[in-house]
């Protein structure tokens, strides 16, 4: 009985078919993490990225 559930245990070790998911998930935190560091400096390059836009497509128009 206790060898069976060693030899499942171990087997349970090796397995790594949840890796994928958790370096997923990761990523996704520090991405998040970075989001929230850098949100003002996002923030004011999108709005000028769109007041230059503006300002061209008023150009055109």
């Amino acid at each position: 009985m206790l060898a069976a559930f060693k030899d499942e245990f171990i087997s349970f070790m090796k397995d790594e078919s949840g890796v994928g998911v958790i370096e997923v998930v990761l990523i996704l935190v520090v991405l998040i993490g970075l989001v929230i560091i850098f949100r003002d400096n996002i923030n004011e390059l999108l709005e000028d990225i769109f007041k230059e836009i503006n300002t061209l497509s008023e150009d055109v128009y």
